[in-house]
């Protein structure tokens, strides 16, 4: 490699990017040989964004001005480590006491951090921390997994997001966490933990004050966790989300105090809730008994008659409803409960279900103009004697002020 000399003038004012690559060029065409100290901070910066960690080490020693640039602020706003087990991957893994040196020396600028398992049929990555993958996780090193979680909660200080779903994370990591990150945690996403429990996430609350974003799987929600986030001490929680899943038929579901959702709607009484179901039908008797103020709410696997005649007697502050199935018995009585009740309702889409077109439209009548987004499958809507498939979308459109027709396949 060729290494020019610099000109008195090139020191007291360096020359453009232009003027560089032009000198890169002149430099070729003499000689053959070309000055890559040269390359204007901004191409290298540019290059070295697309580097792996240990091609980016390596090209850091060609010369000071790399190795500069190699610690750019920029360049360590997003970065990305690998975990892999060295018997069924290829790529290396990135060592803990090397992810450790990174993160110690530029915490103060990392804003997105991604950890990345490699195994066949299997790809997860945690982004400050976020993570997506299946059960082949059991085979990767849970100690490793949680080193190198703990390295990033130790020694970034200013995390504002965390969102995990299905790793080993537990109880003593979320401690580290809340010890590092209390003042500055704002967003939490954790889905399918299975080694974190509701004290794990009650230690988050008691202690993250400025926590404004929540999303749980439901087997970690607790009164005791409503009540610290209606704490005196605690800011206005925004957005609660609560995924309800089943795993296997005739799973048990713990229950919720009324008082307890109460304290928190007295607390944040702006805030939203937001329910998704994936249950069996026998498995709803804990929930909709009492008033849950519950602002969207969404059935992924089919729901009885019944819950949806409940949710229209229990659930006030409903803004948004998506039903995917119900069967084939007509939900006539039920949506017009839910108009009735729900008076902030302005969002719904029904998938498998029946319901008449004479209900239908006085459903529209009642909710009016106030519903923004109204997603009904064709099939859905069942003619009678008033109203047919041909034309239902009329009368709909005139109680809704706009055109409407319904759908041939789910928009939501």
């Amino acid at each position: 490699m060729k290494r020019g000399q610099k000109g008195g003038d090139d020191a007291e004012e360096g020359p453009g990017a232009p003027e560089l690559c032009k000198r890169l060029r002149q430099d070729d065409s003499e000689d053959g040989a070309v000055d890559w100290r040269l390359l204007p901070e901004e191409i290298l910066l540019q290059i070295f964004q697309y580097l792996p960690l240990l091609d980016r080490a390596f090209a850091s020693q060609v010369c000071r001005g790399w190795n500069q640039t190699f610690h750019t602020p920029e360049l360590w706003r997003c970065f990305e480590f690998e975990l892999n087990q060295p018997a069924s991957s290829y790529l290396k893994a990135t060592h803990p006491d090397l992810i450790k040196q990174i993160i110690k020396r530029h915490s103060n600028h990392l804003q997105y951090v991604s950890f990345k398992v490699r195994l066949p049929l299997l790809e997860f990555s945690v982004s400050q921390v976020q993570s997506h993958q299946n059960h082949l996780l059991s085979s990767s090193p849970q100690s490793h997994f949680i080193s190198a979680l703990t390295v990033v909660f130790v020694n970034s200080k200013s995390l504002s997001s965390l969102k995990i779903d299905d790793t080993p994370v537990d109880d003593p990591s979320l401690k580290v966490l809340v010890a590092n990150n209390s003042d500055t945690l704002k967003l939490l996403k954790m889905s399918s933990c299975p080694h974190v429990s509701p004290a794990g996430i009650l230690c988050v609350a008691d202690q993250c004050h400025g926590l404004r974003e929540l999303a749980l799987n439901y087997h970690l929600l607790s009164d005791e966790l409503l009540l610290a986030l209606s704490s005196e001490r605690h800011v206005h929680l925004e957005h609660l989300r609560i995924d309800v899943v089943s795993e296997n038929p005739g799973q048990q579901f713990h229950s919720i105090k009324k008082s307890s959702w109460d304290a928190m709607v007295r607390h944040s009484p702006k805030f939203n809730l937001v329910m998704y179901f994936f249950l069996y039908e026998n498995e709803f008797g804990p929930f909709f008994g009492d008033e849950v103020p519950v602002t969207h709410l969404y059935f992924g696997r089919s729901v009885s008659k019944e819950v949806l005649g409940r949710v229209g007697l229990t659930c006030p502050r409903l803004v948004e409803l998506v039903v995917c199935a119900n069967g084939l018995r007509p939900l006539d009585e039920e949506l017009i409960r839910i108009a009735e009740r729900c008076r902030q309702l302005s969002a719904i889409g029904l998938g498998e279900c029946e319901v008449s077109c004479s209900a239908f439209v006085e459903f529209v009548k009642m909710c009016g103009g106030r519903l923004t987004q109204l997603s009904i499958m064709e099939e859905v809507l069942v003619p009678d004697s008033k109203y047919g498939p041909d034309d239902i979308h009329w009368e709909v459109s005139k109680h809704l002020g706009r055109v409407w027709f319904p759908d041939m396949m789910p928009t939501w």
